[in-house]
């Protein structure tokens, strides 16, 4: 779980505790990640120390409340140097909610529906574009947070390349209506074919009978 090795990452130089853990995280990733929910961030660490990969100790302050104080140990240090040494593969392979929006917008054979998903789509992502571009104007001070504003920037020009190779694929020369329907790709021997199809499809024997 990346958020938690992150969390290992970050304790790998000296212990810390969970409001410096998510200020270090936060100035770390940059902003195109976001805030990280101080809540979801404890969860973490009651993970990683009900797995024992850290360890708590409680410091008692004399103004504030007590603070717990989280050290990342040996088994740990292993666990983050098996997770950094593995290949990472797509969290969702190769699955995008806007793939189904395309799939589902074709499935009229509109060009207009088509063409107005992309170009909804395509407006979205310039702006991101030009935000993330914004932020890297302002962040010139971290290489880190600047290589990964620049790595989320390449992964929005990809969306819009696909968008391009979506407005080729299915708005020139009336391709629309290549696509098949799940009823003409049914075979012929499908359980819930329904009665009569065989002779529809074409099938010789019911011709013949």
């Amino acid at each position: 779980m990346p958020i938690h090795h992150a969390v290992l990452a970050l304790l790998g130089d000296e212990p810390s505790y969970g409001y410096e853990l998510k200020s270090a995280f936060e100035a770390a990733i940059g902003p195109q990640w976001g805030q990280l929910n101080i809540g979801h961030l404890y969860q973490v660490l009651d993970r990683l120390s009900r797995d024992g990969l850290v360890t708590s100790t409680r410091v008692v302050q004399s103004v504030k409340p007590d603070r717990v104080v989280y050290e990342i140990t040996d088994a740990g240090r292993a666990e983050l140097g098996r997770w950094l040494a593995a290949p990472t593969p797509r969290t969702a392979g190769f699955r995008d909610d806007f793939f189904l929006k395309v799939m589902a917008a074709a499935q009229a054979r509109s060009p207009d529906n088509v063409a107005e998903v992309l170009r909804g789509q395509r407006t979205f992502l310039l702006q991101e574009l030009r935000n993330l571009d914004q932020m890297r104007r302002e962040r010139t001070d971290d290489p880190l947070v600047s290589l990964l504003l620049a790595a989320a920037a390449r992964h929005v020009t990809a969306d819009l390349e696909f968008l391009d190779d979506a407005e080729a694929t299915l708005l020139t020369g009336g391709r629309l209506a290549a696509i098949r329907t799940r009823r003409a790709d049914r075979d012929p021997g499908d359980p819930d074919r329904e009665p009569g199809d065989a002779g529809r499809d074409g099938d010789e024997s019911a011709e013949v009978a």
